[in-house]
């Protein structure tokens, strides 16, 4: 188990470093894969869709794909737009198909295109920022390094539960080393561009970005445990080997990816 879960996480390193530092569409149109396989592995855990696509979960794809196109051409300009007409499509199908589909699956068909496709296209907005070659790595440094850095300290001092309930594992002294220790990397990342790639990147204020990334990940986390909770399942899919679904995997990147986009916007000029 632990050979096929090394060999999986390296594989997908090497995905993502292809495909981010190539960034443009090759990294486009692979968020919006991952964005519709996703989406697809919480359709079919909110019972949305089955093993068949339906008109309902046809029309949230259909959303994420208007979106994405809106992405490229203006995200500012057509971004909420291309959003609340996936909204219409989805009321539009509910509505002229009534009573094919339940309200309980209507909300999770919307709640899809925003809680996977928008938030995971953060990534690709916040490598077409300035800088957001350097910058973009924060995204994945704060997300899973302070979930490194909180299993270490959790399992080292770990002694108050955060979220006993729904997370018994996880204490306050690891979700706090996990910020601490997200702060430091984003210090260090910055330091180490600056020195060997010729960046020009504050560490100060990769720092305080990382250590904001790092506790809005912390809330990614448990709001997919959340979910597999209330479903009663361990993982959203098998598609990677040792890691689940693409949901499991990218589970906190989904929340740290538009506030490093926000904060890098803001902050670093």
């Amino acid at each position: 188990m632990f050979k096929t879960r090394l060999l999986s996480g390296i594989l997908l390193v090497i995905i993502a470093l292809a495909t981010i530092i190539s960034g443009g569409y090759v990294l486009f149109f692979t968020l919006l894969a991952v964005s519709l396989i996703g989406m697809r592995e919480l359709y079919k855990v909110m019972k949305v869709q089955d093993e068949k696509l339906n008109l309902l979960t046809a029309a949230g794809y259909t959303g994420a794909v208007l979106y994405y196109l809106a992405v490229l051409l203006d995200f500012e300009r057509y971004g909420v737009l291309a959003i609340i007409f996936g909204l219409v499509l989805i009321m539009f199908v509910y509505v002229f198909t009534y009573p094919a589909y339940q309200a309980a699956q209507v909300m999770p068909a919307l709640f899809g295109i925003v809680y996977v496709a928008v938030m995971l296209s953060f990534i690709y907005l916040t490598r077409c920022l300035p800088g957001g070659k350097f910058h973009v790595w924060l995204i994945f440094l704060c997300s899973w390094g302070c979930d490194t850095c909180a299993y270490c300290v959790g399992m080292l001092i770990g002694k108050h539960k955060m979220a006993p309930i729904l997370s018994p594992k996880k204490s306050v002294e690891g979700g706090v080393g996990g910020v601490v220790g997200a702060a430091l990397l984003g210090a260090i990342f910055a330091a180490c561009m600056n020195h060997f790639a010729g960046a020009d990147v504050s560490p100060v204020l990769c720092a305080v970005i990382c250590g904001v990334g790092g506790a809005i990940s912390q809330i990614g986390d448990l709001s997919a445990s959340a979910i597999k909770t209330n479903h009663e399942i361990k993982d959203y899919a098998k598609l990677i080997p040792g890691h689940g679904g693409i949901l499991d995997r990218f589970d906190s990147v989904i929340f740290t990816a538009p506030i490093i986009y926000y904060l890098t916007l803001w902050l670093i000029k």
